[in-house]
Parts: structure tokens; C-alpha cells; sequence
């Protein structure tokens, strides 16, 4: 099922009625930022989100976004890949779970997929952990693997593509970029998948009973 909301004002509407990509890391505790209670409080109507669109890395990300959707372009001639800002990508049978996608993709076989874009600045040792092991091999922080479970849960479909350029700025790496994918299919996360949806149907039939859940701590 899509949902095509026409601007940012209907969109913005029609996220309250749902968990979108970028909740998923809060509603299971995995969100260093953000915590499934104040989700919660967001989603009942109890807080308003905060507005971060005027932050610099998020300004930044939006910037660069359209950027890296067109060298993915040109590096992948083998994908088409299609963009639509405001669709809404529901889940059949667990409706509240939809996700607004940075790219469509279709591969050669025709099998669609999902294009996830993301920036960062690394500014320290620990945030260097989050998206790199101990050899330097580049991962998917908690938090955003579980929004590509989530993206394959809305969607049905069979993978995902996450495109990463991460700024680097402290004494020990230097001032540097790096880009990097990674891929996920859905054949090997299947379990992972099923896991995050029940969860999310917890989190969301707290949200419909008003009650609000035990907090959940991200990992230390």
C-alpha cells in the first residue's frame, strides 16, 4: 500500500499515524538520541518532535543526499532507480508500519530494493566504533540497521542498499571522508525482520492504549 502525500505539511500529518524508518532505533531501545518513552510521548500527542531542520548536519544530510543519489547513479548503471519524496510505503498487514524511502531501486532481475542514504562526522574514538570495527571494516550502526529492517518490513521488498559518507574530523584519523555500501538482503535477515516487527506492534499498541511502555536502554 502507498500513501502519496503532495508536501512536507501532509506528511509530517500522516507521520503520527505510524512508526516510520526513523523511529524504529528508538521504539526497541537501540537510539542513543532518542528513547522508546520519549517516542511514545511523541506518538500519543503528549510532546512535539523536535525540529531539527535547521541543524547543521541534518542541513548538511539533506544537501548532500540528492548528491549521492546521482553518483550512485553512475556507479550503479545496472539499478534503476526512481525517487519520490513524500510516498509512504505501508506494511499490508501492520499498517502503522510505513517507510518514505531516499531511492527506489530495480535490479537487473527486476527485484526492487531500497536505497538508504546517510551522512555523519565522526568527532571521536567512540563515534569511529559506531561505524567501524577494529580493522577499519566499515558496519551499519545499531540504530540505522534497525531502520533497514524496518524499510524491509513496509515495503515487502528485497534488499537494501545503505550509502554511507562519513566525515571524519579528530586528532588520531585526521581530517578525512570515506564513503562506503553495504548490502542487505532479505533472505539473510529474515528472522531479524520478524523480530522488529513484533516489537513495533508492541511499541504501537502502547501508543493505542495510551500506556506508556517500561523504558528500554540502548547498549553501552
Amino acid at each position: 500500500m502507498i500513501l502519496k502525500p503532495t508536501d512536507r505539511k501532509s506528511w509530517l500529518a500522516a507521520r503520527r499515524q505510524g512508526l516510520g524508518g526513523s523511529d524504529a532505533g528508538a521504539a526497541i531501545g537501540a537510539n542513543k538520541y532518542k528513547s522508546n518513552v520519549d517516542l511514545w510521548r511523541e506518538k500519543t500527542g503528549i510532546t512535539e518532535p523536535e525540529d531539527i531542520s535547521d541543524k547543521p548536519a541534518v542541513k548538511f544530510g539533506k544537501e548532500a543526499e540528492k548528491h549521492i543519489r546521482e553518483l550512485f547513479k553512475l556507479e550503479h548503471p545496472e539499478f534503476a532507480v526512481d525517487y519520490h519524496e513524500f510516498y509512504m510505503y505501508l506494511n499490508d498487514t501492520y499498517p502503522f508500519i510505513y517507510a518514505t524511502l531516499d531511492g527506489e531501486l530495480t535490479d537487473e532481475n527486476g527485484r526492487r530494493g531500497i536505497l538508504e542514504i546517510k551522512t555523519a562526522t565522526i568527532q571521536n574514538p567512540s563515534q569511529w566504533g559506531e561505524w567501524f570495527d577494529d580493522d577499519g571494516y566499515p558496519k551499519i550502526p545499531n540504530s540505522y540497521y534497525a531502520q533497514t529492517l524496518h524499510q524491509l518490513a513496509a515495503t515487502g521488498w528485497e534488499y537494501v542498499i545503505l550509502v554511507a559518507y562519513i566525515r571524519v574530523a579528530y586528532a588520531a584519523e585526521g581530517s578525512r571522508a570515506r564513503i562506503f555500501e553495504r548490502y542487505v538482503e532479505r533472505s539473510e535477515v529474515e528472522a531479524d525482520i520478524n523480530f522488529l516487527i513484533g516489537q513495533e506492534a508492541a511499541f504501537w499498541q502502547a501508543v493505542k492504549d495510551k500506556k506508556q511502555p517500561p523504558r528500554l536502554l540502548p547498549e553501552i
